[in-house]
């Protein structure tokens, strides 16, 4: 298991015998980690605004508020993203503390899976400056959280117009457009597509195989902002 998922492991299972208390010790065995690892990561919810105190004395331990703490919730991992996204536009404003605080508890919740998928989903959008404004097909959307191979009808900056097959791997957005980062199969190598120049889009059943890096990015790298869920 992962720290990802044993952070919300932990979140379930503090919730599920609250208000009784769950010592490090007895955590470190569930969850096959040391002590000190399992102090790490409560210490880390709690900097997450996950309500988690510790009752001392020698049956105490950790104990969270569950009147404080969401049960699992149906949110999938796109609409953890796209809340993401959203917060990215507080920048600057006095909402934006709580705005993430609120989307970490939210995650912290999510289903070990689904949080998973969130964290993959959101490792593939990279933003510069404030985020963008026009709108991704929805289809696109769609390839890039299935990892379906794309064929796309597209128009370049001369309304050139020209088909062909991409291996969609995430996103880049600026002040004014998203753009599809994919594999282009016709050029073998890697582009970024004006999303309001797709013009047609068919998703097709290969599976995408390939990894978006920042580092694949031909952009200065303190220019751009991978989106994170915490």
């Amino acid at each position: 298991m992962n720290r990802t998922d044993r952070l919300y492991a932990l979140v379930e299972e503090l919730r599920a015998v609250s208000p009784r208390p769950r010592s490090a010790r007895w955590l470190a065995a569930r969850f096959e980690v040391s002590s000190r690892t399992i102090e790490r990561d409560i210490g880390a919810l709690q900097e997450a605004g996950v309500p988690i105190w510790a009752e001392p004395g020698r049956t105490g331990g950790y104990v969270v508020d569950r009147a404080r703490t969401l049960p699992p919730v149906n949110l999938t991992p796109a609409e953890a993203v796209a809340m993401a996204v959203a917060l990215h536009r507080l920048a600057g404003t006095p909402f934006a503390g709580p705005g993430g605080t609120a989307l970490r508890k939210l995650v912290a919740v999510l289903p070990a899976a689904e949080a998973a998928e969130a964290h993959r989903l959101a490792g593939r959008v990279h933003l510069i400056g404030d985020g963008p404004a026009t709108p991704v097909p929805a289809i696109v959307a769609d390839a890039v959280s299935a990892r379906r191979v794309l064929r796309i009808g597209y128009d370049d900056r001369d309304g050139t117009g020209s088909l062909r097959d991409v291996e969609p791997l995430g996103y880049l957005g600026n002040s004014r457009h998203w753009y599809l980062v994919a594999w282009c199969r016709l050029r073998d190598e890697l582009r970024c597509f004006r999303t309001d120049r797709i013009r047609t889009v068919r998703s097709l059943s290969e599976v995408v195989s390939r990894e978006l890096r920042l580092t694949d990015l031909d952009i200065p790298h303190r220019r751009v902002r991978p989106l994170s869920l915490v």
